[in-house]
C-alpha cells in the first residue's frame, strides 16, 4: 500500500510517501480501507520527536490516527462490523497511524459514519469533537444553562466545542479575531470577544468553564474569569494546581482518547443537523509534507484532510 511514514523525528522534510507493508487484522481489529485522514497538531509535534518516550514507536511510522473510511476486512472476533461498512474514527497513538490507503482499529476505537457527510467530513470530526466531548462533558460535567469560555473559537477543535456545547444548550462565549466573528455567529456563539483588541478577562466573568487551547497567559488568565468550583480544562498545557486553589476552582489537562460509543452520539448530532465539521484545505496523500507546514503555521480556520490516491 502506499504510505506517509517517518524513517527519523525531525521537520517536515521527514515525511516520506512510500511503499509500505498493509496491515493485517488481529482478531479484535477491523481492517479499513481510509478515504481520507485529518492533519491535527499532534501528528508534527509526533513527528519532531514529542511523547517518543511514552509511545515507544517503532521507526518508520505511518502519522495520522483521525480517520474515515469502509471495513475492509474483519478479525474473527469482530460481530458489530461487516465489511463495507462506512466507519470513522480516532484510533490509538501506540500504532501506526492513518497517512495510508489501510489501517487496522479496535472496534472500541470506530463508529459508523455519520451518513449525512461525506469521508473527507467524517475525517475532520473524530479528534476535533472527542476532544471537547471528553473536556467539557466528560470531566467539567457541563450541562444547560451553564456558562462556558471557549479559547480559539474559531478552530478545528474550537469551532466542534462551540457546537457541542449549543447542543447540549450551554451559553458560549468565544475569543477570535474579529475575522473570524461572522463565522463564530454561524456556530450560535452567544458572544464574541475579539482578543485582538478586548481584555477577555475584563469582558466576561462568573463562567462555570473554560475550555483552554491555547495555554500559556491565556490559561493564566483565564483563572480570574471562573466562579467558585467552576473549571479550567486544558488540551495543550497542565494548569497550576496552586493558582486553581487560590482562585478556589478545579482545574486538570485532559488528553483526547479513543471512543467509540462517543463517536456513536456525536454521529447522531452531525446527523440531526446540529454538529457541523468545517474543513478548509483537502490535500492528496502524497502532499503530506504541505499539509504539515499549513497546520504548524497556525492559520487555518477549518481542518486539513489528506484524502487517499483511489478515493
Amino acid at each position: 500500500m502506499k504510505a506517509v511514514r517517518i524513517h527519523t523525528y525531525g521537520g517536515p522534510e521527514t515525511l516520506a510517501y512510500e511503499d509500505a507493508p498493509r496491515p493485517e487484522p488481529a482478531a479484535d481489529e477491523v481492517l479499513i480501507h481510509i478515504h481520507a485522514a485529518s492533519v491535527n497538531p499532534l501528528d508534527w509535534k509526533i513527528r519532531g520527536g514529542f511523547g517518543k518516550d511514552r509511545f515507544k514507536h517503532h521507526l518508520p511510522l505511518i502519522l495520522g490516527w483521525d480517520v474515515a473510511g469502509t471495513i475492509a476486512a474483519t478479525g474473527s472476533q469482530v460481530e458489530q462490523f461487516q465489511t463495507g461498512d462506512a466507519v470513522y474514527g480516532y484510533t490509538s497513538l501506540f500504532r501506526d497511524g492513518g497517512y495510508a490507503e489501510f489501517i487496522v482499529a479496535k472496534t472500541i476505537e470506530i463508529a459508523l459514519k455519520p451518513t449525512s457527510v461525506d469521508f473527507i467530513e467524517a475525517a475532520a470530526i473524530p479528534v476535533a469533537a472527542l476532544t471537547p466531548w471528553q473536556a467539557l462533558f466528560d470531566t467539567a460535567g457541563l450541562s444547560a444553562n451553564q456558562r462556558v469560555l471557549i479559547h480559539a473559537a474559531s478552530g478545528g477543535v474550537g469551532s466542534l466545542a462551540v457546537q457541542l456545547a449549543k447542543a447540549k444548550g450551554a451559553y458560549v462565549i468565544g475569543t477570535a479575531s474579529a475575522r473570524n466573528a461572522d463565522f463564530l455567529r454561524e456556530l450560535g456563539t452567544d458572544e464574541i470577544i475579539d482578543y485582538q483588541t478586548t481584555k477577555f478577562e475584563t469582558a466576561v466573568q462568573d463562567v462555570d468553564v473554560v475550555f483552554d487551547t491555547i495555554g500559556g497567559d491565556t490559561q493564566e488568565r483565564s483563572f480570574g474569569v471562573l466562579r467558585k468550583d467552576g473549571w479550567l480544562v486544558s488540551i495543550v498545557s497542565p494548569p497550576s494546581q496552586e493558582t486553581a486553589a487560590q482562585y478556589g476552582v478545579r482545574s486538570t489537562m485532559v488528553g483526547v482518547q479513543p471512543n467509540g460509543i462517543q463517536l456513536k452520539e456525536i454521529a447522531a448530532l452531525v446527523d440531526s443537523g446540529k454538529v457541523k465539521p468545517y474543513v478548509e484545505t483537502v490535500l492528496p496523500l502524497k502532499e503530506a509534507r504541505q499539509a504539515h507546514e499549513l497546520s504548524q503555521s497556525g492559520r487555518t480556520r477549518g481542518k486539513i484532510i489528506l484524502q487517499m490516491v483511489d478515493n
